[in-house]
């Protein structure tokens, strides 16, 4: 491993005594420590079998669990190996309010990131009936939830991170437009605007859009205006993004049993009140077979096999693993949601000689994913019939949904049949951590940040290091054909790439993504304001369940910054 590839894997993954003396000597130990807790899920004579085939998963950097399984995951100590939360629903009380600050506190303590639905707070203004006084509004209550996540540092250098969403009907919807245009400002959120289907139809039609709570119209707007404003500070800001709430909903397999509101911070994970998700992504780079030769090829076959690894991991990660709080245990147990993604898809890609973003490379993306996709649903309907489907597992309910009725029909018969262990099985988050550690493998579908970077890294006393680092391919490229051998046209990076390959690729995978996507749309500084805005608008088009843009600004700084482009956000982390 390199240097940096290395101390993250201390750091970060690598378990230590109480006094610091390492316990995993080597990675194949963490390898080691993470199966054998995985395969304790399983009955007693079948445990060894399947700790070895976890193990063999996880060699080579192909499966990676996210950082709370691999970090907690047997090590006997009071963590979640959950990645992502969404919080109860708030009420609109005093005592409401502060008891649910309590649980994000809570929930924050162990490393992990959390959404918030602020909508069901009344606007800032409105009465308070018994003490005369006036509300605050939802932004001010979210200040109170930055201030919280400040003081509660996650162990191992983990920075809180929260999703902070609101409807864009909420009478406050401007304030919290608004929110983080002052440097410093709720900086342990990220804002995303629920956009409806209605709103997104108004816009269009450049009609009046009532901000109303609790019935009552406050105020008549332009839709297309707010849009505007929407757009506009995201251009100067980087915030807030747009989630598409009801395309969310009426994807959903569980529509029929949950409404979702927020999403975890990254925002691939859209998540009832109280639901939590595992995550893990499959390195496709590691998969690629024949890298830069003509016969260049992704072993499907190999996918398939390392899918069902890990679904089955994943599965039992959520019986091994701990709750901040009870009633996210009894959500995740009812469901047993999981996101099983990808992450070196841009460096596979470039190995596959396509250009990220051609028609090939969505031809290969697609391949790519359905594959993925159709062995986890394949493999999660084995387990069902072993071990039982999920408790709110409905037969004709389910199968009646959309992402369902798009399987071959082999599966959907042997979901009918046994049904399925995981409500939800895929979703791609940004990985950036685990993607360095694997070698800094591009991270989740985006693109190559650039091909050689400087890299910060929070350390465990508060200052950051920083690092010199290098692109996986590219590195293998350099060491097969010469330091100065030329970069062919299929080596792109974010840096050089239009809006309109990023969408390509976002839109392609979500096809195959029963959740969502963590996709981060680098756009140049000199973009116009109506071609930027037009980015979101194809988003909607496409499919896509959100959108997030990064235009460099000066209020929004970088982890990462190339060494020979102009600066750029990293595509997530």
């Amino acid at each position: 491993m390199s240097d940096i590839s290395r101390r993250i894997w201390d750091m970060k993954y690598r378990l230590k005594a109480a006094d610091g003396t390492p316990v995993d000597a080597e990675v194949a130990d963490t390898w080691a420590r993470v199966a054998l807790a995985a395969a304790q899920a399983e009955a007693p004579q079948d445990r060894r079998q399947w700790a070895l085939d976890f193990a063999q998963a996880l060699a080579g950097h192909r499966f990676l669990p996210a950082g709370r399984i691999l970090a907690g995951a047997g090590t006997d100590r009071a963590v979640t190996l959950f990645n992502c939360f969404v919080m109860g629903t708030i009420p609109d009380s005093m005592d409401g309010i502060f008891s649910h600050l309590r649980e994000a506190a809570l929930t924050l303590q162990q490393g992990v990131g959390i959404g918030y639905d602020f909508s069901t707070l009344r606007p800032r203004g409105a009465p308070v009936k018994g003490v005369g006084a006036d509300a605050s509004g939802p932004v001010s209550f979210m200040e109170v939830w930055d201030a919280m996540c400040r003081t509660i540092m996650s162990a191992g250098a983990r920075r809180g991170a929260m999703m902070a969403t609101l409807a864009c009907d909420h009478p406050d919807i401007e304030d919290f437009i608004a929110a983080k245009q002052t440097p410093g400002r709720l900086s342990n959120f990220n804002l995303s605007v629920l956009a409806s289907d209605a709103f997104m139809e108004a816009v269009k039609d450049d009609a009046p859009w009532d901000l109303v709570f609790a019935g009552r119209v406050h105020k008549t707007v332009r839709a297309r205006d707010l849009w505007d404003r929407i757009m506009r500070a995201t251009y100067d800001y980087a915030e807030p993004g747009v989630i598409f709430i009801d395309r969310i909903n009426s994807a959903n397999n569980l529509a029929y049993c949950e409404t979702i509101r927020a999403t975890n911070p990254c925002g691939e994970q859209p998540l009832p009140p109280y639901g939590a998700c595992l995550l893990g992504s499959i390195n496709l780079a590691t998969l690629v077979r024949d890298p830069f030769g003509a016969q260049a090829r992704l072993d499907l076959g190999e996918l398939a096999a390392l899918t069902r690894s890990a679904i089955r991991l994943l599965d039992n990660a959520i019986d091994i693993s701990r709750f901040p709080l009870s009633a996210q245990r009894a959500e995740a147990l009812a469901k047993r949601r999981i996101g099983l993604g990808v992450t070196g898809l841009a460096d596979a890609l470039i190995f596959c000689r396509a250009r990220y973003g051609s028609a090939e490379s969505l031809a290969l993306i697609e391949t790519w994913l359905s594959t993925l996709s159709h062995a986890a649903y394949a493999a999660s309907a084995e387990i069902a019939r072993e071990k039982g489907a999920f408790p709110l597992f409905d037969r004709d309910e389910y199968l009646a949904r959309p992402h369902i009725q798009a399987l071959p029909q082999e599966i959907r018969d042997a979901i009918a049949a046994h049904g399925i262990r995981n409500a939800l099985l895929t979703s791609i988050a940004p990985t950036g951590t685990i993607s360095l550690f694997a070698g800094n493998v591009s991270s989740g579908i985006e693109p190559v940040f650039a091909y050689s970077y400087k890299r910060r890294v929070l350390q465990p006393d508060g200052t950051r290091s920083e690092d010199d680092v290098e692109d996986y391919a590219y590195r293998l490229f350099r060491a097969r054909f010469g330091a100065d051998a030329a970069l062919p046209d299929y080596f792109v990076n974010a840096q050089t790439l239009a809006p309109a390959d990023h969408l390509a690729v976002q839109a392609a995978a979500q096809k195959y993504i029963d959740s969502s996507i963590s996709k981060t749309i680098n756009v140049p500084e000199g973009i116009s304001f109506d071609a930027f805005k037009d980015v979101y608008v194809q988003a909607y088009a496409l499919g896509c369940k959100g959108c997030t843009t990064y235009r460099p600004n000066a209020v929004t700084g970088a982890v990462l910054e190339a060494s020979d482009v102009p600066q750029a956000a990293p595509a997530g982390d």
